[in-house]
């Protein structure tokens, strides 16, 4: 017959017959919300320590009501703007003891919603959305079953809903003021997804700021990307074979800045001697691109971490009050004044 080298799992009460104290006692040590002397707590403490004891999870949320866990809904794990929000997350669930369950939706709406349903299927005590596309409609009705908070949206006052607004608008129209500063006055714009709200608000700041400045809007400088490297770099080429005149690209995020820093590469057009190049967003990479990236920054661990905190108070039916969070402008390497027209292999007349 095989023994078992498993040795058999120490239950609550052997802990606390060892420690001297009460099941109960235990239990509220082990949650939290004990009121206990101190050398009552290290003597429990110690017993937990030197049997390896591990709280039956299943069995706590079974008698709490809770499973001490929270949905994350991304757009893609695969991307590096997304897991720095996802490290501020569980960097900052991990001291209220709470643990994340991440799941992505791609860009749809009907998967968003469908994920949505699992993790409350799943009974998870909160859930997080990573710029939802869902309408508020829907967001609140699912919020009268668990609580959400949406990052880079401005939301209504719903009970159990909460938004944290990023000033899109705002932070495209700066960059493109920077540019215009450096004499810049045909500026090409490679958009997001049409169906993206940020990707809107971008593209939105920066004909806000060509209309300040005077200078006429020009949709031949327009083209569209996807938000991805692969989008940027035939963005970019299609501008190219269509001959629009610019002396400088705003990319809508950094990984298309990716891609159109390539595909001017490989048409011989150097960044930013010939070109200048801007992106969005300031994920980590950007400052080791080459040249290094011209951006907008968005703290994005930070808001990881508040996307965190305010899911928190919200389980524990604290108020929560979020407000747009500020962007700022980086100056790095990928900018500088713009060619002669007669020296430029970029045509700008």
């Amino acid at each position: 017959m095989n023994e078992s080298l498993t040795p058999p799992a120490v239950t609550l009460d052997e802990i606390a017959k060892a420690a001297g104290v009460s099941s109960s006692t235990v239990s509220r040590i082990l949650n939290g919300t004990a009121k206990v002397s101190r050398a009552k707590q290290q003597a429990v403490e110690a017993v937990i320590e030197k049997f390896n004891y591990r709280p039956n999870v299943l069995a706590r949320s079974l008698a709490s009501g809770k499973t001490e866990t929270v949905g994350v809904l991304t757009q893609t794990v695969a991307s590096p703007f997304y897991a720095e929000w996802l490290r501020g997350i569980e960097d900052s669930l991990h001291e209220p003891g709470l643990t994340p369950f991440f799941m992505s939706c791609r860009w749809n709406v009907a998967e968003e919603k469908s994920r949505i349903e699992q993790f409350i299927a799943r009974r998870v005590d909160g859930i997080i959305v990573l710029h939802g596309q869902l309408d508020e409609a829907s967001l609140a009705s699912f919020a009268r079953q668990t609580p959400i908070v949406v990052l880079g949206r401005s939301l209504n006052n719903v009970p159990g809903l909460a938004g944290l607004p990023i000033d899109n608008v705002q932070g495209a129209r700066d960059m493109t003021r920077y540019l215009i500063a450096q004499g810049h006055r045909k500026i090409a714009f490679i958009a997001g997804p049409t169906t993206h709200i940020d990707a809107v608000q971008r593209l939105l700041g920066y004909r806000l700021a060509l209309e300040e400045a005077g200078i006429r809007f020009s949709s031949q400088r327009i083209e569209q990307g996807d938000f991805l490297e692969a989008g940027g770099v035939d963005a970019m080429a299609r501008l190219l074979a269509r001959k629009a005149a610019f002396t400088a690209i705003f990319c809508a995020n950094d990984q298309t800045a990716y891609g159109a820093r390539l595909t001017l590469y490989r048409h011989g057009l150097r960044v930013p001697e010939d070109v200048s190049l801007v992106g969005f967003d300031d994920v980590p990479t950007s400052q080791y691109s080459t040249p290094p990236l011209t951006t907008i920054r968005q703290p994005i661990y930070e808001l990881g971490r508040q996307a965190a905190a305010a899911i928190v108070r919200l389980i524990r039916k604290e108020p929560v009050t979020l407000t747009p969070v500020s962007l700022d402008l980086i100056e790095r390497e990928t900018v500088s004044a713009p060619r002669l027209p007669s020296r430029s292999p970029v045509p700008v007349t």
